[in-house]
């Protein structure tokens, strides 16, 4: 009997900590992070700006070396020689936020999308390599792009300049950091449809790094919540928008244009990895404790004293939250899918 097939990228305990500024304790950017995306999969990384989400995405691509736990890929340790991250970043690409500044200026498009084949001395047919990149990227007909520059496109048509440059070396999973983040509302339907249609047709795997639960909405298969370093809510996008349980999830859904009710408006400061609060890291700034509910439910003290365990970051539905384990808590916002 063969056991379950491992998953395409996996990470089991990750941490990254960073020496504090000016006197501040260490900054525990990912502090114990175990996530993982199938064949196939998209798994949208949600939280606020200093959650640690594009740490998180780095260390993934092995840009940064984590401080302890490890990086699997098709079940096999990260190898961080410099063979085996070329080898590794041929496999996995990086497809950035901004397209203006990924893209050099004085090339072509045809030179930055054949900047990858270069790097890792491809061996085949260079243009048939680009012009079929920029093909899948919806850029046709490819030859009609070759000798333009970056300036020369629209916003939507350099981010899928980028993507083929991702696409080109004909990788298993990209790990996108808010791809669409710069762009128009028309344009990001553009790019996230076509993302889709990468993932249906050319079997692709996707980490897509973002803020915006709305997003995930409308791409993502699974999706993970991250807090101050750790991974506080996973599940189902289904599952995630329309019944989310834990508070940080809720206020994030709360600002969506489609949802129901008034904005949820977190106080006190955001994210600080090198002044980490005990008990529930995110207990400083919850509207559920503040509201008194907690104290109702009989978690208050928890709250402010017990750490929580650490999540899988699996398929599996969790959260890391006194409350909605001691509630059960359950919340109806459903986000139009478009």
């Amino acid at each position: 009997m063969t056991g379950p097939t491992p998953a395409l990228l996996g990470a089991e305990g990750l941490e990254v900590a960073f020496p504090g500024r000016r006197g501040a304790g260490t900054a525990r950017a990912v502090d114990g992070v175990t996530l993982d995306v199938g064949r196939g999969e998209i798994v949208a990384l949600v939280g606020e700006s200093g959650c640690g989400k594009s740490t998180l995405a780095r260390s993934l691509l092995g840009l940064v070396t984590p401080t302890a736990g490890r990086i699997t890929f098709e079940g096999r340790p990260l190898d961080y020689t410099g063979r085996g991250l070329k080898a590794y970043r041929r496999r996995v690409q990086l497809v950035l936020q901004d397209p203006s500044g990924s893209l050099n200026p004085r090339h072509t498009v045809y030179d930055a999308v054949a900047e990858g084949l270069r790097i890792h001395g491809y061996a085949g047919d260079e243009t048939a390599a680009v012009a079929g990149a920029l093909a899948r990227a919806g850029l046709r007909p490819p030859e009609r792009f070759f000798l333009r520059h970056p300036h020369e496109l629209s916003g939507g048509q350099r981010q899928r300049v980028v993507i083929a440059g991702a696409l080109v070396l004909e990788p298993e999973l990209i790990v996108a950091d808010e791809p669409v983040a710069s762009l128009d509302a028309s344009v990001r339907g553009e790019i996230l449809a076509l993302l889709l249609r990468l993932r249906d047709e050319l079997g692709l795997s996707a980490l897509v790094v973002t803020h915006d639960l709305g997003l995930a909405w409308n791409i993502a298969d699974r999706v993970a919540v991250m807090y101050l370093g750790r991974i506080v809510e996973t599940g189902t996008v289904e599952r995630i928008l329309t019944a989310p349980r834990h508070p940080y999830t809720r206020a994030l859904l709360s600002v969506l244009p489609e949802a129901p009710g008034e904005p949820v408006v977190l106080s006190g400061e955001a994210p600080d990895p090198s002044r980490i609060p005990a008990g529930c890291r995110f207990h400083v700034r919850c509207p559920v404790l503040a509201s008194g509910a907690a104290e109702a439910a009989g978690v208050a003290d928890a709250c402010r004293t017990k750490e929580l365990p650490v999540l899988a970051g699996g398929g599996e539905d969790a959260v890391a939250c006194h409350w909605a384990a001691a509630t059960g808590a359950r919340a109806a916002v459903a986000p139009e899918a478009g």
